[in-house]
């Protein structure tokens, strides 16, 4: 087991690496309530469910499951209704916790219901995609989705604890472990240009698989050390958005169905440092170093979408301040820093 401690003064919580957890997890959660009810959804249900609620009950839990659709689509207001109803069937108190067990959807909705239901009860996230693991379960960011936009509505809400378990990516299907990827080559971007290296000596995720745990550690301690100094995203923690204000722009412009966040994202670190290498703010080929890299790992960094027409999309992203947007851009790899412009910069 490993294990890393994200110091937030009262909110802080320690994030458990160990493989195999998933079929012991009541032995990591330790709380005074009685109540638990597990979050996930059908696809992760079939493969895990059974396992954690088994676990939890034997650690002497009374426990409840409610499983969701898979997929963008459930992050929304409008599921928010059968969710709150399901807690309010079950007795959940404030006293008891949700347990957030699926990817980046379940764990930022979860998230968001803990926050707001009864003014805010705990959770616990047990991230079961790659995506998840590095980067969503961790930082206290939850959301759901409008219409307008991705992530338009949340708060900041830290769990009690996160769970990693790297045995459940064996299960992952190669397009999810590929959209995760899009946010570990980000951490390499913007702050580690060793891990960044060592992205591209693998080549492919063949040669990453045995140093797997060692990279999702990494990735994690970077997300540690940057919510540390910036809980609220106000500064650093900014520098996490590298590819996103272009890549959500991208999946609202298909209006969440076509790309995929972390396809979307692999194209949004492309284009942000393709235009600001035309600009002298980033060294040159870096853009070209990011495209080779997450072709290597099935990532795509272009798309036919007409520019004009997504860029409309990045004035409603939570990164624009009033009429200024926040870019976030890499003066070269594992050097990254804010950039003050608008909107325009994409065109």
């Amino acid at each position: 087991m490993r294990k890393l401690h994200v110091d937030l003064g009262k909110n802080s919580y320690d994030i458990i690496f160990e493989r195999g957890l998933l079929k012991d997890v009541g032995k990591y959660i330790k709380r005074d309530g009685k109540k638990l009810c597990v979050l996930t959804d059908d696809n992760v249900a079939k493969l895990y469910a059974d396992d954690v609620v088994s676990s939890l009950s034997k650690a002497g839990y009374i426990v409840s499951l409610c499983v969701l659709p898979h997929g963008e689509k459930t992050k929304s207001f409008d599921i928010l209704p059968k969710i709150y109803s399901k807690l309010l069937e079950e007795k959940i108190t404030r006293k008891d916790a949700l347990v957030a067990l699926g990817g980046g959807v379940i764990g930022d909705l979860c998230g968001f219901v803990a926050a707001t239901y009864l003014r805010g009860i705990g959770f616990v996230q047990i991230p079961t995609s790659l995506l998840a693991q590095v980067d969503s379960s961790i930082g206290g960011k939850v959301a759901v989705d409008l219409p307008e936009g991705k992530n338009l509505v949340g708060a900041f809400y830290q769990p009690e604890t996160v769970l990693i378990d790297v045995d459940a990516l064996g299960t992952l299907t190669d397009a999810f472990f590929t959209d995760g990827m899009a946010e570990v080559i980000k951490y390499g971007c913007i702050k580690d240009a060793e891990l960044f290296d060592k992205l591209e000596k693998c080549a492919g995720k063949q040669g990453l698989v045995p140093v797997l745990d060692e990279v999702i550690y990494r990735c994690c301690d970077i997300k540690r050390e940057v919510v540390e100094k910036d809980e609220k995203d106000k500064g650093d923690r900014m520098l996490l958005n590298f590819g996103h204000t272009y890549g959500h722009a991208l999946e609202k412009y298909y209006k969440f169905e076509k790309l995929s966040h972390g396809n979307a994202v692999a194209i949004g670190m492309y284009e942000v440092c393709r235009r600001a290498e035309a600009r002298g703010l980033t060294q040159k080929g870096t853009a070209e170093r990011i495209a080779a890299v997450c072709a290597m790992y099935g990532l795509p960094s272009e798309d036919d979408a007409p520019v004009k027409e997504v860029v409309k999309g990045v004035v409603n992203d939570k990164k624009n301040m009033g009429d200024k947007l926040v870019a976030v851009l890499l003066d070269r790899i594992g050097e990254s820093y804010l950039y003050p412009t608008t909107a325009e910069f994409f065109d």
